[in-house]
């Protein structure tokens, strides 16, 4: 370690002697890593452990930022928790679905007690001590109870806090900003005017009344805890647009970025003359690497998905938490102590009223042999006299017997030999989530058959669930090849294949109904009908129906469940591009309010990268 450096560390550790920062300081430092870099590793984990600062060093070790001696912004909030906080997402939820995004969905419900203002990374614990003294001085005078009064006007919905509650927390405010400056030798700007939580801002004049209507639905007597919440942002790109990416690329050029599912990146919109139409030069929150991606691979994030959350004083509870502890602070707030017994029995409990709802689980097909062979594959794998070879190990070892030949495969492709394997994976997850499927439905495609078949087969329920074939849930005609609808396999064909069909099942839309380049209200209007009967075939049926379609039946087989109206056509068809082989939505019925929810599916998604193919002849031995 340098002199210089080895003087800063003594410095800090006397300075925050007592304090936990040089025990999270000290395993980096002796891993080589200088005291400059393993502080700012710390500071943009929000000091958590060392090991999260360890996995962002070697995640940013091409950062070329890395040594640059930028701080982090941070600012204080006011922040609601429990039934107002669900109450209020709702609304989020619910304006953005009725009235489009407007600037208060950037970032979670709160009350902002200090703006943004930076801190010298050695300083951050500092910031900590702060909070808690802040806290621990106005914890018994804080008010109970927030009135919130409801406050609208062309551009703004929010609630306002006044009175004597409002007064109280600006001077918690204040006592904070006197502290950091104390202890963290920062300049910070507490809220000294009106204090207000706010609904939306900047939105459509023509949506005030639909908003104020949203807004006075939600309840305002539940009791709530209030938390002051510490959060941290990267100060560069306060003005960039945030993405987040959907699917994983591995770059093909060395000024390409490597996206991995979930990762943020920043995108500068004034900075985008150099790249080609389609791609976005962007900066990856992970790594700190710029280079360019491809758009359609991520979504617009909401601004403060990048935040970082480093403590929470909880009023009431007089304590200062770290984030990862909010569980257990909601528990301690409410003066309950549960053993682990009794919190295993409440999981248990909660378990079986989910599996008690009906719900309906709605999967893209595995992947197909003509997404990788192209639209040739037929030829590929056919002899002279029409028969089937395979010609490369991501082609089926077999195909079922058509009464046509092998020619009707052509329109209507059955999985690579990758995608029955997606499919057996995808069934395996499923096995081991516990979720009771008590029903299947499949589009009459092939693939989508198939990919049913290996997840009933992975499920153990094989021979007890029979797949229940529904012409109306088959692809957009409009997207098939051809002038006429694909010739496709015949139950009878089906069960021949090995298939356990459900012979007497009635479809909602016959084969025979099928029309070629159907318009686009007509597909959804199909897939509408469709999917109501499906609901309504099981109505005894307290477990999870399976329907296993097209990546199109992800959006147009959930929202009619959704009450929500079709999406434009051309956003219709730039999400379906996005959606992978056994991609998943997953509905579920809302008794108690009578509706259909959105919810997080019962399995991780399932992501991995191309294999190219390769000649041995092309390869010359000693080059």
């Amino acid at each position: 370690m340098a002199a210089g450096e080895t003087q800063l560390y003594a410095k800090v550790s006397n300075k925050l002697k007592g304090r936990s920062t040089p025990l999270l300081l000290e395993p980096l430092l002796a891993m080589g890593f200088p005291v400059h870099t393993a502080l700012k590793a710390l500071a943009a984990t929000g000091r958590k452990t060392a090991e999260e600062a360890l996995v962002w060093l070697h995640d940013h070790g091409n950062d070329p930022s890395l040594d640059d001696p930028i701080p982090q912004e941070y600012a204080l909030f006011l922040c609601p928790t429990g039934p107002l906080l669900e109450k209020l997402q709702e609304f989020w939820r619910e304006s953005k679905r009725q009235c489009a995004k407007n600037r208060a969905h950037e970032v979670f419900p709160h009350v902002t007690l200090c703006d943004f203002f930076t801190c010298e990374d050695q300083r951050v614990e500092c910031l900590y001590e702060a909070l808690k003294k802040a806290g621990d001085r106005l914890l018994g005078s804080f008010p109970t109870a927030v009135p919130l009064a409801l406050h609208s006007s062309i551009s703004y919905l929010g609630f306002f806090v006044n009175g004597s509650p409002a007064d109280i927390i600006r001077e918690f405010a204040m006592t904070f900003a006197t502290e950091a400056s104390l202890l963290a030798d920062c300049s910070v700007k507490p809220c000294t005017k009106q204090l207000h939580l706010t609904l939306a801002h900047k939105f459509y004049p023509h949506h005030q009344r639909t908003l104020e209507q949203l807004a006075r639905a939600i309840p305002l007597g539940h009791s709530c805890q209030w938390t002051a919440a510490l959060y941290s942002r990267d100060m560069r790109f306060v003005h960039y647009q945030t993405l987040r990416a959907l699917f994983q690329y591995k770059p093909q050029n060395v000024d390409e970025l490597t996206l991995s599912p979930g990762d943020y990146i920043f995108v500068d919109p004034t900075q985008q003359d150099e790249a080609s139409e389609g791609w976005v030069i962007g900066i990856s929150q992970r790594t700190g690497c710029r280079g360019f991606l491809p758009e359609n691979y991520t979504d617009r994030a909401s601004e403060s998905d990048t935040w970082v959350k480093h403590r929470m004083y909880t009023f009431s509870l007089a304590t200062d938490l770290n984030s990862r502890k909010d569980s257990e602070a909601s528990s301690r707030c409410s003066g309950e102590f549960l053993p682990q017994t009794a919190r295993s029995l409440s999981s248990l409990q909660a378990l079986q009223a989910t599996v008690a709802r009906k719900s309906v689980l709605v999967v893209r097909h595995g992947e197909r042999v003509d997404q990788i062979f192209g639209k040739s594959w037929l030829q590929q794998c056919s002899t002279p006299d029409g028969k089937y070879y395979r010609p490369d190990l991501n082609f089926p070892c077999s195909l079922p017997r058509r009464s046509r030949g092998i020619k009707d495969f052509e329109n209507d492709p059955p999985l690579s030999s990758c995608g029955i394997f997606q499919s057996r994976i995808a069934g395996d997850a499923l096995l081991d989530s516990g979720i009771r499927i008590s029903s299947v439905f499949a589009s009459p495609a092939l693939r989508c058959v198939q990919t049913a078949k290996l997840i009933l087969e992975e499920l153990k329920l094989e021979k007890k669930i029979k797949i229940r074939v529904e012409p109306g849930i088959f692809e957009w005609t409009k997207w098939e090849a051809g002038k006429t609808t694909p010739t496709l396999m015949s139950l009878e064909e089906l069960k021949e294949a090995n298939f356990n069909i459900d012979t007497d099942y009635r479809p909602a839309f016959p084969l025979s109904a099928l029309m070629p380049a159907e318009s686009y209200q007509e597909y959804v209007d199909r897939c509408t009908a469709s999917v109501v009967q499906i609901v309504n075939t099981c109505p005894q049926d307290t477990g999870v129906i399976l329907i296993v379609s097209h990546g199109s039946a992800l959006d147009s087989c959930t929202r009619p469940l959704l009450g929500l109206p079709p999406r434009e056509c051309g956003d219709f068809a730039q999400l379906v591009r996005k959606i992978p082989s056994l991609g998943m939505c997953f509905c579920e019925e809302n008794k108690e309010e009578g509706k259909w929810e959105l919810v997080n599916p019962p399995v991780k998604t399932l992501t991995h990268g191309a294999n190219a193919a390769f000649n041995w002849r092309n390869w010359i031995s000693g080059n």
